[in-house]
């Protein structure tokens, strides 16, 4: 018997209301394989801040830092903020305290649903950006030493340990999906090396650890020709390791080619631990309604089983977590499934209810 104590956070919002449903169908895929998920709810997040005046306590962020992976809901509300004005959100807490340098944003399209490119080739995405989460123009937000009343700034930090962190943890990603069938074995790094010398720099070191790794093919694009791209033929991509801020956006836009963001999952992964939320936010204005999309955030439950596959050799999890993956793309083709926010009328308990129906 595997077992795995997972840090379960459901936040704010819908968070609270989508992470219910999700467990039920990690305990439904795992059961029988003979994995046991053990589940630590944890509080944190902007009603938790409205409740208590602390948004993640020092002993909350212990217990998630202690378990084999945190499953996140969505933090945040536009009407509880901190003082200075910012948004409360634990997650970057967790991302910067624990290392997560890899933000892994996959885009796979469902093909039944209606999808913004007209190009048949556009039904059948299957790529993963790589957003380098801990470095980057978000090194410094809040701005810098050489600010007055004229200028202000933000620096760009890139280190050469973390860049190379990321790219090794690329093309081993790369590996690993042509292992699986999945991808072209090719890592693209995006970057914008033609005016920034951080980025010129960044390409020289991925093309040093490009060369430790030649059983996989490289090379790289502008990031204002790779959003180009992604719009006119993104089919062509693979796994794509890029800048903080260059990833924030570029997620976004691989989010709207699967349908929107209700659709897109995602991973915080670092040496040591693993982070999985929806790319959503916490949308208050639905929350309640039983209208919250809970797809990404049970797709992002499979990239957690798909991580502890990996880090603790449980072949059983990655078997669990494909299992995931077809009974949603399963239950949207099979019973017609369409999302509020693609004008359909599919809610919570509609998708989830039929993920557990195609489960096998």
């Amino acid at each position: 018997m595997k077992k795995f104590n997972i840090a379960v956070m459901p936040g704010d919002g819908i968070g609270r209301e989508i992470m219910q449903p999700t467990l039920e169908i990690l305990d439904q895929a795992t059961r029988h394989l003979g994995i046991e998920l053990h589940y630590d709810h944890i509080d944190a997040g902007a009603q938790f801040y409205a409740e208590t005046g602390d948004a993640f306590p020092e002993s909350h962020f212990q217990r998630a830092k202690s378990a084999h992976a945190i499953l996140l809901g969505a933090m945040g509300h536009p009407d509880i903020r901190y003082p200075d004005g910012t948004e409360i959100g634990p997650q970057h807490d967790l991302r910067k305290r624990l290392g997560l340098y890899a933000g892994v944003r996959p885009c796979k399209t469902i093909p039944s649903l209606p999808l913004p490119l007209a190009d048949e080739r556009s039904r059948h995405l299957d790529f993963v950006i790589v957003r380098e989460s801990t470095e980057g123009l978000f090194a410094f937000p809040r701005g810098y030493t050489t600010d007055d009343e004229e200028y202000v700034h933000n620096l760009m930090r890139i280190s050469r340990t973390v860049s190379k962190k990321l790219f090794n943890f690329s093309f081993n990603l790369a590996r690993r999906r042509q292992a699986q069938g999945r991808g072209k074995n090719l890592v693209t790094h995006i970057d914008k090396a033609n005016v920034l010398s951080s980025q010129h720099r960044a390409r020289e070191w991925f093309y040093q650890v490009a060369q430790q790794n030649t059983d996989v093919n490289a090379g790289h694009k502008y990031v204002d020709f790779a959003a180009l791209d992604m719009v006119r033929r993104p089919w062509e991509f693979d796994v794509m390791p890029t800048e903080n801020q260059y990833g924030d956006i570029l997620s976004d836009l691989a989010a709207a080619l699967m349908g929107g963001m209700g659709m897109a999952p995602s991973g915080e992964i670092g040496d040591q631990h693993g982070l999985f939320q929806p790319c959503h936010g916490s949308a208050p204005d639905i929350a309640g309604m039983g209208k919250a999309n809970p797809t990404a955030m049970i797709l992002s439950a499979a990239m957690m089983l798909d991580y502890l596959a990996e880090k603790h050799q449980c072949d059983e999890a990655a078997t669990a977590a494909q299992s995931i993956e077809e009974a949603v793309l399963q239950a949207y083709e099979a019973e017609k499934l369409l999302p509020y926010e693609l004008n359909g009328t599919s809610g919570l308990h509609e998708i989830s209810g039929a993920v557990k129906k195609h489960l096998s």
